[in-house]
């Protein structure tokens, strides 16, 4: 006879108790349950919120904080601490700028509030608070731009992804950018504008830098401008048009390629100064200068802004933009890579800028934090924007 198996057939019995010490022991084997979704709080408006366009139309001196990248490493289980770094030095520079001749009046972020804007919780335990300190403490209106981290990269307005993020950046800033319905607003979109004494500000949404909409919305803005009175218009963006850190040098990403073919020929018609951009976790300062429709030979400023606490990046190459170059010769262009980042990450530490504005005159200042203190991107901290302007002593 052929020998039997000595291995016994499961009885129900054990088959159960089987399923059941699976069910306890490996979890991870169950069906996904839904996330419970929570609403995205909205910052606090601030205590010295700016006055109606109209009513500041004097004033021709005063400064304003710009930075950006501020996501970081535990992002909804906790507050960003080397953002919560950025926030105190902010804090001390407004206080001791308050009383003086160019008190703090606004803060620009040029995106990447969080690591993924899509998640609630990250918005809620690791962002708003922080940004509620400037907005009450500070008092100052706080304008945030949305970075790819924050709406998605997608370039298509109805990808689910992007309409998550979008949801929860507009739910964030609801009380601190200017309402749908409204003429510095496009509609829908994460794209405003306002005005302030002698300078005017854009904010847009590079991610979506192919958009024909905002574009065209952007455009009619700047066409509209009273020039007379906004001496300087500022754009504060994500993605820059050039740049040397591991999203730029060889890398021509498509948002930076979609800024430089579309906006910067429109920022040069209509004589945009200043722009302000993140994406790389560093400092950088490129100069483009242009002549006009007239001949006269003008300048923009772009300053790469990132170390708002994310992860530091570092240097990686120059970019090759002698294409770029080529595409407007009537305009002769030149560029000028004036502050390159450093070859470590260690070498670009975590910072903000402070714009001072005086009449014509325009200049910054670049504040190191924490182990960054003493930073020194330029032959001092210090350097003047645009034509002819200096800096003080």
């Amino acid at each position: 006879d052929r020998p039997t198996s000595a291995t016994p057939i499961p009885s129900p019995t054990m088959l159960r108790r089987l399923f059941l010490c699976v069910l306890v022991s490996a979890p991870a084997l169950l069906p996904a349950q839904t996330p419970v979704t929570e609403p995205v709080v909205a910052i606090k408006a601030p205590l010295q919120p700016l006055p109606a366009e109209r009513a500041s139309a004097g004033v021709t001196r005063f400064s304003y904080i710009v930075y950006g990248d501020t996501r970081g490493r535990r992002d909804g289980a906790e507050p960003q601490y080397e953002h919560s770094l950025v926030v105190d030095q902010m804090l001390r520079t407004i206080a001791q700028l308050k009383n003086g001749p160019d008190p703090v009046k606004f803060v620009l972020q040029s995106g990447d509030a969080v690591v993924n804007g899509r998640d609630a919780k990250q918005w809620n335990v690791s962002f708003v608070g922080l940004i509620n300190r400037l907005t009450t403490e500070g008092g100052v209106p706080y304008f945030l731009a949305p970075g790819n981290h924050d709406v998605t990269a997608a370039a298509d307005l109805d990808a689910p992804g992007r309409k998550d993020g979008l949801r929860n950046y507009l739910q964030a800033v609801s009380g601190l950018i200017p309402q749908d319905g409204t003429m510095r607003r496009l509609n829908g979109y994460p794209t405003y504008a306002f005005g302030y004494g002698n300078t005017f500000v854009i904010a847009f949404d590079s991610n979506i830098a192919t958009d024909s909409t905002q574009y065209a919305w952007i455009r009619a803005q700047l066409a509209g401008l009273d020039r007379k009175r906004y001496a300087h218009v500022v754009a504060v963006f994500h993605h820059p048009a050039f740049s040397s850190g591991p999203h730029g040098g060889a890398i021509v990403e498509g948002p930076t390629a979609a800024v430089r073919a579309r906006y910067m020929p429109l920022f040069r018609e209509f004589g945009v100064e200043l722009l302000v951009t993140g994406h790389e976790h560093l400092y950088e300062h490129w100069v483009e200068r242009y002549r006009d429709s007239t001949g006269a030979a003008r300048r923009i400023d772009q300053i790469v802004t990132g170390g708002g606490g994310a992860p530091l990046y570092s240097y990686q190459g120059e970019p090759d933009l002698r294409s770029y170059v080529r595409t407007a010769p009537a305009d002769s262009i030149r560029l000028e890579h004036l502050v390159r980042p450093g070859m470590n990450p260690g070498d670009n530490p975590y910072h903000f800028v402070v714009v001072h504005v005086d009449g014509p005159r325009v200049w910054l200042e670049v504040i190191g934090v924490d182990w960054g203190r003493g930073f020194q991107p330029y032959k001092s901290a210090r350097a003047g924007l645009g034509e002819g302007s200096g800096v003080p002593r």
